[in-house]
């Protein structure tokens, strides 16, 4: 299912000068000797993006995920881009989280990014929050307008495709229009810093990945792909 979002992100990230960063090969690619399963995942550095890392989970019938997250170089104040995407066929069962997740929940600085994400909350309603999320604190590290949904893959299935296209035009849109400034860099690195310490902690995936390809993989996965303990201004994957 989410073959498609992968290539738009992939196709996006080539159009804007995107480069590859390394990913060890073992973390690049890694086959279940449990189950049926193969996880991949890719990073790219692009103008104004030091990191943008992307992760799919194809276990057949059984689960699909995808999942990206983009880090903004910190001589910006811009959102990160979140994307989680969970997929569990045998249930018909679809849960979906996209969000431009604020550094801060500053009223302000609110205002001052949300603006396309709003409107697309407004625009596709069944992505607008209904119910708690169950992993994460929401009033941390995502929006107000994030875009979630959990339910039938049939009902939800063609509008997160289009949801998820305009998500990306609306956050490129917002980089785009962003302005650096150096003087906010240390201010940012720490502030992004929190944020990988804060997820790294709550990610329920770490557990998912450690069921099909062991604790020990899914540790160096979390630390050093997802995210790594240490966040400077040109990371090293």
């Amino acid at each position: 299912m989410f073959t498609h979002f992968l290539d738009k992100l992939a196709d996006d990230v080539q159009a804007r000068s995107g480069v590859p960063l390394h990913v060890p090969k073992e973390l690049a690619e890694c086959r279940s000797t449990r189950k049926e399963g193969v996880i991949r995942s890719w990073a790219w550095s692009l103008p104004g993006i030091r990191r943008l890392r992307a992760t799919r989970l194809d276990a057949g019938n059984v689960l699909q995920v995808f999942n990206a997250v983009a880090f903004p170089e910190t001589d910006r104040q811009q959102p990160l881009l979140g994307i989680d995407l969970l997929q569990f066929g045998l249930r018909n069962k679809l849960v979906a989280v996209m969000d431009f997740q604020p550094l801060s929940q500053d009223p302000d600085y609110l205002e001052r990014y949300m603006g396309g994400l709003k409107t697309l909350q407004q625009r596709f309603p069944a992505f607008a929050r209904g119910e708690e999320m169950r992993s994460y604190d929401a009033n941390r590290y995502f929006s107000p307008w994030l875009l979630f949904a959990r339910g039938p893959v049939t009902d939800l299935k063609k509008s997160l495709q289009n949801a998820f296209e305009l998500l990306l035009s609306a956050y490129w849109a917002l980089h785009d229009a962003e302005q650096p400034d150096p003087r906010r860099q240390g201010e940012v690195e720490a502030l992004q810093r929190d944020y990988a310490r804060y997820s790294a902690e709550k990610d329920p995936a770490h557990g998912l990945f450690a069921s099909y390809f062991g604790k020990t993989w899914a540790d160096r996965f979390l630390h050093e792909f997802l995210f790594p303990e240490f966040i400077s201004n040109k990371t090293t994957p």
